[in-house]
């Protein structure tokens, strides 16, 4: 199982934070997202079996969601 912390820019409610989690969970091979609202993070936890970052970086930018 990986592990990442990922800084995001844009979040600022707590529909950000849905849209976030929700997206992300739906993706196979990710076991746990957890935004960080005031920190303007998404912390991560994945199989890199089953899926890889980029893949999940996308998600987050397909969002509306800045990955940076």
């Amino acid at each position: 199982m990986e592990k990442v912390t990922l800084k995001v820019q844009g979040m600022s409610c707590g529909h950000c934070v849905n849209s976030i989690e929700g997206s992300v969970n739906e993706l196979e091979g990710v076991s746990l997202v957890k935004v960080h609202l005031k920190e303007g993070t998404v912390e991560i936890e994945y199989s890199s079996n089953d899926i890889n970052l980029e893949t999940i970086k996308r998600t987050i930018d397909e969002q509306g969601y800045d990955v940076i």
